[in-house]
């Protein structure tokens, strides 16, 4: 597990208190925790999700992220904590006692069952009135009005994954479960699906927490992103603000790939920070540096460089870094990847958009980098710096 420097561990932004679980018509978890015999999966988790919203924990596997989501459906029973959805405690409550409904990567259809019936399933059981015209409108909304009578097995992944939905949402839960749902898609369907998905919230207007390991899924749709590890959230905010400005080593290693270079703090002044990296000076905002100490990583996204020929002027005054030779080269259509092996050893990844305006560099070629200061971030040195480096592809 990484330390962590500046991370909020609860889901309130940096300035601002939990809110008053009693009177929130959000879901808020207060100091929620979870243990399996020994092991602590969830640890004094302070979350407040917004009504209305499309929220995302994104994390590795075993990061405690579904195990969240099973207490908040009531699969799971707490340790210790509150779960208040809407200013009702629901920490103890029964699966279906509460305002919440589940999304499964596997679906978990009728097979005996058209997709009208599957859909009408949760209000036939219920005795509500008005059956045809809530399906239909369901079945509407998820672009499935012309399948009604055809079974599960004659459905796509896709189509089946949409019928779940539909059956969820016609319950008018507070708040929709995703759990993996898009996992057992191919790449193709499953990005038009997060656009779907997205699009019915917007339309639907419900709270969504969708569970998820795949941070392109998450940053997609997601208006809120909380990264979990080993229980804890690094860091929680917009997905452009994590990507841009994370707080952790874990947070700017899951979120794509961050060259993270040593340094030490040579000067802080009220809005940058000049650090003294392997002799060469650069600089850094105030604003994303998230370490008092003397010592840090100096943080920069391989797309944020820029290389050119020893000597050439690049366009990104403030942070130039000479003595590169090209070590490696990547070309993958929009972008040509390059690792630089710096003077002090270490090889930084570049990724360089084949715009046409520069020429594609060679393997042993000497080149110089350059990045602006204002993208740049710093981290604490206690850090790992592999940290969240190693994503796997099944949850847990």
């Amino acid at each position: 597990m990484s330390q962590v420097a500046e991370a909020p561990s609860s889901g309130s932004s940096d300035s601002d208190a939990p809110a008053d679980a009693s009177t929130y018509d959000g879901l808020a978890l207060r100091q929620l925790e979870k243990d399996f015999g020994a092991f602590r999966a969830v640890r004094s988790l302070d979350l407040d999700v917004p009504r209305g919203s499309f929220f995302a924990l994104l994390g590795p596997s075993g990061c405690g992220k579904t195990t969240t989501l099973r207490m908040v459906a009531g699969l799971e029973s707490p340790t210790s904590g509150t779960i208040t959805l809407a200013g009702q405690d629901i920490t103890y409550a029964k699966p279906y006692q509460r305002p919440v409904n589940t999304v499964f990567q596997s679906y978990a259809l009728f097979p005996h069952l058209d997709i009208y019936e599957n859909v009408a399933f949760g209000l036939r059981r219920r005795k509500k009135g008005d059956v045809d015209a809530q399906v239909r409108e369901m079945l509407d909304l998820v672009e499935l009005g012309s399948q009604v009578r055809k079974k599960p097995v004659q459905l796509s992944g896709g189509q089946q994954q949409r019928v779940a939905l539909a059956r969820a949402l016609i319950n008018r839960p507070e708040v929709l479960l995703l759990d993996e749902p898009l996992g057992a898609l191919d790449l193709k369907l499953r990005r038009s699906m997060q656009i779907e998905l997205k699009r019915i919230q917007d339309e639907v207007g419900l709270t969504f927490i969708h569970v998820t390991h795949d941070q392109e899924e998450a940053m997609t749709m997601a208006d809120t992103v909380a990264v979990m590890n080993a229980g804890l959230i690094e860091q929680m905010g917009a997905p452009a603000e994590l990507y841009e400005n994370p707080r952790s080593t874990f947070v700017a290693n899951f979120l794509g790939q961050s060259n993270l270079i040593d340094g030490t703090i040579k000067s802080r002044a009220a809005d940058v920070v000049t650090v003294d990296m392997h002799g060469i000076d650069v600089s850094v905002r105030a604003d994303r540096t998230h370490t008092q100490g003397d010592k840090g990583w100096i943080g920069i996204r391989p797309e944020k460089v820029l290389i050119g020929e020893e000597g050439e002027s690049l366009d990104a005054p403030g942070n130039t870094v000479p003595g590169g030779v090209v070590t490696d080269v990547s070309f993958v259509g929009v972008s040509t990847q390059y690792l630089v092996r710096m003077p002090w050893g270490q090889e930084l990844q570049v990724f360089s958009q084949n715009t046409g305006r520069h020429r594609l560099f060679e393997e042993g070629e000497r080149v110089e980098l350059s990045w602006r200061p204002e993208y740049a971030f710093l981290l604490d040195a206690s850090q790992d710096a592999s940290a969240g480096a190693q994503k796997i592809d099944s949850d847990g």
